[in-house]
């Protein structure tokens, strides 16, 4: 089997090749000039909104997958670049799509974000609830998603659609929650900061699912996806940030307090996000295996490692 991976150097990209690598299939990937891929495989330079260089390198690999992870990925930057944000998301994925040849497969990454605000009485939520995205990428990914619906139904394109929800794992850039916290506690257990973690709200809940469960899901879904279909891809079990951050602080060599910081407060936050994942399940066999317990420890464990020297 031959892989090729759109916008591999982001911190899914890394375990995607090593999960399809340990599978057996040839891996190519692709990164910007500035950017490196850092497990071994064919990589190969590429600016997503070049159309002639997209169509270019997919008819010399020839894949039979291609994975479209390359995108604009930040809410925040949604905001401040919603031109850049639309061109790289909505852009580079139709040239993904003209590129496509009758053979290969697609696996368009979109988010669990296109679902928007999520009544509570609505979770777990089911690929076939409407969609109403609530900031500029989920506008984005929505509008990706229904054209490569297009472009399965009037051109008869082999694509599925994933809506992944909150993943996390060592690596992952400090913005995110589960990182942000482990960040603090290393810092704090190396004297870099005072024993006092910040936060915004803890209530709310929100499914976290292990990394190396999501590219093990995208593998499978490669492989035995139904074409034309959407899948969410998520743990499927919402915990609050609350049971985040006291399993954090539990792992902590010292003793830890926290305040809540107005500036991490978000003007209006849904109370629980948590997906419906039977039809991964019902068409993969795929179910989340990693405890969050384990996700949590292993990205403390990765900090711990990361600042060491910085004393």
């Amino acid at each position: 089997m031959k892989v090729l991976i759109i916008g591999a150097a982001g911190f899914v990209g890394g375990y995607l090749i090593n999960e399809l690598s340990a599978s057996g299939w040839e891996v190519h990937a692709t990164h910007l000039p500035h950017e490196t891929i850092q497990p071994e495989c064919f990589r190969h330079v590429l600016d997503v909104l070049d159309k002639d260089a997209v169509k270019s390198l997919i008819c010399k690999i020839t894949p039979d997958i291609i994975y479209h992870l390359a995108a604009q990925s930040s809410v925040a930057v949604s905001w401040k670049k919603p031109q850049l944000t639309a061109e790289i998301n909505i852009i580079g994925s139709i040239n993904v799509m003209e590129a496509l040849p009758d053979n290969t497969r697609l696996v368009l990454i979109g988010s669990g974000e296109e679902y928007g605000f999520i009544l509570e009485n609505t979770c777990p939520i089911k690929e076939t609830e409407n969609l109403n995205p609530a900031n500029i990428y989920a506008v984005s990914k929505v509008c990706a998603e229904m054209i490569g619906k297009i472009y399965h139904r009037a051109y008869n394109r082999d694509i599925i659609t994933v809506r992944a929800f909150n993943h996390s794992g060592a690596g992952q850039a400090e913005t995110f929650v589960i990182s942000d916290f482990c960040k603090q506690i290393a810092q704090i257990e190396k004297g870099l900061k005072t024993p006092e973690i910040c936060t915004g709200n803890l209530s709310a809940k929100r499914d976290f699912t292990d990394v190396r469960d999501i590219v093990r899901a995208y593998r499978l879904l490669g492989e035995k996806g139904v074409s034309g279909k959407t899948y969410n891809v998520g743990r499927g079990k919402a915990v609050s940030i609350e049971y985040i951050l006291n399993t954090a602080m539990g792992f902590s060599e010292i003793p830890i307090t926290h305040k809540i910081d107005p500036n991490r407060l978000r003007a209006s936050d849904i109370p629980v996000i948590e997906p419906d994942v039977s039809e991964i399940f019902s068409d993969t066999g795929w179910t989340a295996e990693i405890p969050i317990e384990q996700t949590i420890s292993d990205t403390l464990d990765y900090w711990r490692e990361n600042l060491k020297g910085k004393d």
